[in-house]
């Protein structure tokens, strides 16, 4: 009789997370026996799924210390950071046509402002230092008379770099220039209060906070002078900013993985920083020309994301894919092998961030899991460079200039 194949040990949370248990309960009755349409106000289903709704837009509006009627739910943030950035494109086209952004920020963010300059805009992207932090005076100065947003990141997927968006917030309001962030890595594991960061618009997703995929927020400022316009026309739904149907079991259960994130956010934060220094300690003290990519103290306690120098990160993760799960941090996405956007702006070379591996702690993470992964990743690395001459030679201590 065959053995079941064991799970590889998952650290890969920065990509996605499991549903909680505490989530899926609440949201499987709003897949059968509650199944209105909440827009439907003539009949008891549809009140059911109305209440619900609006219950979870108060459970993430708490989450983030805004008011629920400024919640608007979407099927993630790159959707959500979508509509901000081209809606508000649209409805500032009068006043100008510059934008701000940062080098390090996701996909989402990139793509789509680089749409938007073959329409005509034109972007500014900043520089980061070296451990992936924007300089808040290199935004001020970059504020023109027609520029109509800033977008930054408030904490990076792939290195955990965490901005200081207050300072970044502060010059915005001052010029009057609406700041969109993207808080999809930061929501659940700080505190989020666009408020009192200067922050416009905001987008979170669901899946990043053991919620589930396919559902999502965007906060949008009240205060603001022009706001987004719609992309999405067909009913009216959420205010006008985005028709259709909505999702009820995903915002349901948006809503409640909010509320277990703010009843544990603060010691999960400790147990994973501490879990996250004794794995970057252990592979420091093991390995050979290993450093870490980012500050150590602004960033987030999830992740580590460490350069190796002579390996290629895919060929090492290949030994061990049936029994570790984690990313390398050298690739911008699965469907592109080329050297991370984030890395490379941070002054790595492409051969540094090709020797690169994101690992990235979650609720689930166990102590045992962060020692058996660090052992395997160890013995992995090793074997890969036990079958490099440009090791060898390094060891022989051949110049390699």
């Amino acid at each position: 009789m065959m053995g079941v194949p064991l799970k590889p040990i998952y650290l890969d949370y920065h990509a996605t997370t499991p549903v909680d248990p505490k989530v899926l309960e609440a949201m499987m009755p709003w897949f059968t026996e509650n199944f209105g349409n909440p827009a439907s106000r003539s009949h008891p289903y549809g009140w059911q799924g109305s209440e619900a709704v609006e219950i979870a837009r108060e459970q993430v509006a708490r989450f983030i210390h805004v008011q629920p009627k400024d919640i608007i739910f979407t099927s993630g943030a790159t959707e959500g950071l979508n509509m901000a950035i081209k809606g508000l494109a649209e409805s500032s086209a009068h006043s100008g046509k510059h934008i701000i952004t940062v080098a390090t920020e996701h996909h989402a963010v990139l793509d789509t402002v680089d749409w938007l300059r073959r329409q005509g805009y034109d972007i500014t992207i900043l520089p980061v230092d070296g451990y992936g932090i924007l300089d808040p005076d290199q935004l001020k100065s970059a504020i023109r008379m027609d520029t109509i947003m800033a977008i930054v990141m408030w904490a990076n997927n792939a290195t955990g770099a965490i901005q200081d968006i207050s300072k970044i917030g502060a010059p915005c309001k001052a010029s009057g220039i609406p700041l969109i962030c993207d808080a999809t890595q930061a929501a659940g594991k700080i505190d989020i209060d666009p408020l009192k960061n200067h922050i416009d618009i905001l987008a979170i997703s669901a899946h990043k906070l053991y919620g589930p995929k396919g559902s999502g927020a965007l906060w949008i400022n009240p205060a603001m002078n022009v706001k987004p316009a719609a992309l999405i026309h067909g009913g009216g739904h959420e205010r006008g900013y985005r028709s259709g149907t909505l999702n009820v079991p995903g915002i349901v259960g948006l809503g409640i993985a909010a509320q277990l994130r703010m009843d544990h956010m603060i010691q999960d934060d400790l147990r994973l920083k501490s879990y996250r220094d004794t794995f970057e300690q252990t592979l420091i003290t093991n390995i050979q020309e290993v450093s870490i990519n980012g500050h150590s103290e602004k960033r987030l306690s999830t992740v580590s994301n460490l350069v190796v120098r002579f390996v290629d990160s895919q060929a090492v993760m290949s030994r061990f894919r049936s029994l570790l799960a984690i990313s390398a941090g050298s690739a911008c996405s699965s469907a592109n092998p080329e050297p991370s956007h984030v890395l490379l702006a941070m002054g790595l070379s492409p051969e540094q961030a090709k020797g690169s591996f994101r690992i990235s702690l979650g609720v689930p993470t166990t102590g045992e899991e962060v020692e058996e992964a660090a052992r395997i990743l160890i013995e992995a690395i090793e074997a890969e460079r036990s079958q490099s001459p440009v090791w060898q030679m390094f060891r022989q201590g051949i110049d390699l200039s």
